[in-house]
């Protein structure tokens, strides 16, 4: 039995993104592999405030110490305290969220790249952090003994940008969820609208924090455009504040969009997939994104999608949604209106959309991480 460590902070801590990666993944592991032994490692969690273990051979190795002081600790002040402080000895310590602490020598380490948008975009971060990820990064991924990336975007970026050799690199595509399925009941659908404001009329959607990066001041431009053209239209957001985001306040105001926007702010992960069963589209038309896990959940639940040409969105979508140039406002509005008026083109985007989705599941992005974890404690 081989010893192996799993950064869970951000699935502690984080209700979207990088959380739900870390959370869907580590929960399709456990399900599959019950012949080693786990250590799931937590900052900036007390005991009591742990759920319970994901399977016999998971266990739980918290620490009171919060992340923000463990960067000051480990990449501040670059003291050496080994990450098996926490963990204990271990053959394998997987880090899932951009940076790598110390570790003993005998330590086998794996490091996930979500992306490099702090490069790409880099309004995409505050000053601080973009700071704190151009010093710490390019050093963990040079550390590393190996680097998951979340598409072939990222591992394009990481040889490109780190220049880091190719056979370093691990594609490790996300999967959709099974509870991601179309909800096709009216009162769920109604309760959930109710929830959430939206009992009004149509919506659209998306489903992401608020940041530039994710391109919603334009969404709301298009949208405004598309109401003029007579279409009833409303556009809801689910997902928390992030940098920036006074930017699409100033939009809404600009536009005239008030009672047309609706911030959601995060919204339960049980309530998504009545959420986008309801919406008429998904829109995630954002500059860059290290996957876009929405654009499959949204194909899995019978949403249509539009999305960015850019990063990773092509491979994710396939040939399953509208592709679109994410700094043309009126190629996103006519997207827009072409997916609500033409019956035709909603249906084949709804059934290619069923297809894509069903090819990324996590129990076979499990099973791909643990021919990474063999390979690596095999060497």
């Amino acid at each position: 039995m081989q010893r192996i460590a799993i950064d869970f902070t951000a699935a502690f801590s984080q209700s979207g993104g990088i959380g739900r990666y870390v959370r869907e993944l580590t929960s399709a592991l456990a399900a599959l592999d019950a012949a080693n032994d786990y250590r799931l490692f937590v900052s900036g969690a007390a005991k009591g405030a742990l759920p319970a273990a994901l399977a016999a051979n998971f266990a739980w190795r918290p620490t009171a110490i919060s992340p923000r002081w463990l960067a000051r600790i480990w990449h501040r002040a670059r003291l050496p305290l080994p990450i098996e402080f926490f963990t204990g000895k271990v053959d394998l310590y997987h880090a899932t969220d951009f940076v790598l602490p110390p570790s003993l020598g005998s330590t086998r380490t794996l490091l996930t790249v979500h992306d490099l948008s702090f490069i790409r975009v880099p309004e995409a971060a505050s000053p601080p952090l973009k700071a704190y990820l151009d010093a710490v990064v390019p050093r963990s991924v040079a550390r590393a003994d190996h680097i998951l990336a979340d598409s072939a975007a990222t591992k394009d970026d990481l040889i490109e940008l780190y220049k880091t050799p190719a056979r370093k690199i691990t594609v490790l595509y996300s999967g959709v969820d099974q509870r991601f399925r179309r909800v096709a009941d009216r009162c769920a659908l109604a309760a959930i609208g109710a929830k959430y404001g939206l009992a009004g009329g149509p919506y659209i959607l998306s489903v992401g924090t608020l940041q530039p990066r994710k391109n919603y001041s334009r969404v709301i431009q298009a949208l405004a455009e598309v109401r003029a053209s007579g279409l009833n239209l409303r556009y809801a957001i689910a997902g928390g504040k992030g940098w920036l985001e006074d930017g699409i306040q100033r939009t809404i105001a600009a536009t005239g969009m008030e009672d047309f926007v609706h911030l959601l702010g995060y919204v339960d992960d049980e309530d998504l997939p009545a959420l986008y069963s309801g919406s008429r589209m998904l829109l995630m038309p954002s500059l860059y994104e290290g996957f876009g896990l929405p654009v499959l959940e949204a194909m899995a639940c019978g949403a249509p999608v539009i999305t960015s040409n850019l990063s990773s969105l092509p491979e994710v979508a396939g040939d399953a949604a509208i592709l679109i140039d994410p700094t043309d406002s009126a190629a996103l509005r006519d997207a827009i209106i072409a997916v609500e008026t033409e019956p035709k083109l909603r249906e084949r985007l709804v059934e290619n959309g069923y297809r894509q989705a069903e090819r990324f599941t996590w129990r076979r992005s499990a099973a791909e991480l643990l021919k990474v974890y063999r390979s690596l404690l095999a060497g």
